[in-house]
């Protein structure tokens, strides 16, 4: 197994108030790291730190065995940001364009040629929207701009999936969908590193869970997480986690 992600010690702060502290864990390849926390727990923070969007104010991340902000880490980083199926109401593009835009850090000038087609092509194939792609982004269902947006990033050829509450207003039967294949991707060796609110989905899901508030409560096997106090301690008071079937 080969690291992916290395955060060590780790602390981010805006302005006077923490919102990391001291934050410690190792993402390795293959790896479906789940990250779970509170509302204003610090989540999108670090994760934004751990795929170098921030720079941490003490500590440090490595990202592919460079400093995390390093300009050749970011092509391999598919990055979905919170809202992001919100933003696209605006976008006049199609599918197969916004699909494209994966492929621009490798063709900073735009001259496309066929390797470049060929690539987004197999992206929209495999995330099972290329009967879409000359529809408008913004005609999709919440579902469909998710599987356009992971679409580019397996355009970009991507080693990291990086995605921060995905299914938000998503229907359970898109959800579901989306998780299978968020699956596949991960079986085929697509290393992910997914921010959920729903507790339930992603100790289903992931490989790993990461449990933040602020600090970190817990990072492991999702099994032993809910065994644990770690989610009331999290959390504050007395919590569940209630598993879907699917």
């Amino acid at each position: 197994m080969t690291g992916v992600l290395e955060a060590t010690e780790v602390s981010f702060t805006y302005g006077d108030r923490p919102v990391v502290e001291d934050v410690s864990l190792t993402v390795e390849a293959g790896e479906f790291l789940g990250l779970v926390g509170p509302n204003g727990s610090g989540k999108t923070t670090l994760l934004e730190l751990l795929i170098g969007l921030r720079r941490p104010d003490a500590g440090s991340v490595r990202l592919f065995g460079e400093p995390a902000h390093a300009r050749s880490t970011g092509r391999r980083v598919g990055y979905v940001p919170q809202n992001v199926s919100d933003a696209a109401d605006g976008m006049p593009v199609t599918v197969r364009e916004a699909v494209r835009m994966g492929r621009y850090p490798r063709r900073p000038f735009g001259r496309f040629d066929d390797e470049d087609r060929g690539a987004v092509d197999a992206a929209l194939r495999r995330v099972g929207i290329d009967d879409l792609a000359e529809r408008r982004v913004g005609r999709l269902s919440g579902g469909q701009r998710q599987r356009a947006f992971i679409a580019r990033a397996l355009a970009a050829e991507a080693d990291l999936l990086a995605l921060d509450e995905p299914t938000v207003g998503v229907d359970a039967e898109s959800r579901e969908a989306f998780y299978d294949l968020l699956g596949e991707l991960n079986e085929d060796g697509m290393t992910i590193v997914l921010i959920e609110h729903d507790i339930g989905v992603v100790t289903t899901h992931a490989s790993e869970i990461a449990c933040l508030n602020r600090e970190l409560y817990f990072h492991g096997d999702p099994a032993v997480f809910v065994e644990t106090d770690a989610l009331a301690a999290a959390y504050g008071g007395s919590q569940s986690i209630v598993h879907h079937q699917h």
